[in-house]
């Protein structure tokens, strides 16, 4: 009977210990897809400055966009929080939209090569930020489903200092909102 109730101590250690290891790695992962989230919009702030100066040079009565695009690379500089990191990203996109939306205006602009390599830039880094967004909310959902399903959620219960449910970044209000098209 003694070793009977041995194996099933040893049975339980291993599971938990496993279990344990198991949050960890997924906790890592998602502190790792932050990681290159946070790279990627570096990247994105730091092409900032030269889109701004190339854009300067032809639409000099523009400050108004062009104010509104760097008060949002320093907001997103200075964010600390994922939600603030996300809040300024939205904000820089919509800023960054409007600035392209002024090379429709300056077709000399739309014609510069240094403005067109930095606004290939700039949706290369677009198209990474997604897919890194992407990767972090596939993380979380994997995580807060093995710490919320039993019996994972009595090992998370054991950690619950270490192993709390992680947020989804979500897409921007004004991304949800339907597109207008006219012919």
């Amino acid at each position: 009977m003694g070793w009977i109730v041995m194996i099933l101590i040893v049975i339980l250690a291993l599971y938990i210990i496993s279990t344990y290891n198991k949050f960890v790695t997924l906790k890592n992962q998602g502190e790792e897809a932050i990681s290159q989230i946070d790279a990627h919009l570096k990247q994105r702030y730091d092409l900032i400055p030269n889109l701004v100066e190339t854009v300067k040079g032809y639409a000099k009565h523009e400050s108004g966009t062009l104010e509104a695009v760097i008060k949002a690379r320093n907001a997103g500089l200075g964010a600390t929080t994922l939600q603030e990191k996300d809040e300024a990203a939205a904000g820089m996109t919509g800023a960054l939209k409007q600035l392209f939306a002024l090379s429709e205006s300056y077709p000399e602009l739309k014609a510069n090569t240094n403005f067109l390599d930095l606004q290939q830039q700039l949706t290369a880094l677009e198209e990474k930020i997604l897919s890194a967004r992407k990767y972090y909310n596939a993380v979380v959902k994997s995580f807060n489903t093995a710490i919320e399903v039993f019996p994972g959620s009595l090992v998370a219960g054991l950690f619950s200092a270490k192993f709390r449910k992680m947020e989804y970044l979500k897409i921007e209000e004004e991304a949800k909102q339907n597109v207008k098209v006219q012919f």
